[in-house]
């Protein structure tokens, strides 16, 4: 219910860059049998945003998908707060590591002001191993997930 109907919700993205995040997910998941999926809030407060993402990738159903291998790029805009949550299958493969050093290279953009590119290099770059540890098959292969960004409040 929105109180104040004269106040425009502020969108967090461009019509052009949400497109530019859905084509990124779009091309890391079209070698690979895993998912991607963007969430993005204002806040984060008074949760921990590994915690959070924990929370959305279970409300969202992503470990739902045949390998486990979904991963959740959780961003909370107004708070600066992110996470990066991949399921069991890709953890397994990849090793907390990989996913310490993709959100630093998420901080890094942000920091820069550079949010568009920094979550699609991310995206693009979790493609990658998710292509190197679950290569596409076309026989059995097909998207799982919605690629288009989720809003939350």
């Amino acid at each position: 219910m929105n109180l104040f109907p004269w106040q425009k919700k502020k969108e967090f993205f461009s019509a052009e860059e949400k497109q530019m995040i859905a084509d990124a997910i779009r091309e890391a998941e079209n070698m690979t049998s895993g998912e991607v999926r963007l969430f993005v809030e204002s806040r984060c407060s008074y949760v921990n945003p590994i915690d959070r993402a924990t929370e959305l990738f279970s409300q969202l159903k992503m470990g739902n998908t045949e390998l486990r291998n979904a991963v959740l790029v959780y961003i909370a805009i107004n708070d600066r707060q992110l996470a990066i949550f991949g399921d069991e299958g890709i953890h397994q493969k990849v090793g907390q590591e990989y996913w310490n050093n993709e959100v630093q290279k998420l901080l890094q953009r942000f920091n820069k002001k550079n949010y568009t590119e920094g979550i699609k290099e991310v995206i693009l770059d979790i493609g990658e191993a998710l292509t190197n540890h679950f290569p596409f098959n076309n026989k059995t292969d097909r998207n799982e997930l919605p690629d288009e960004i989720v809003f939350g409040i």
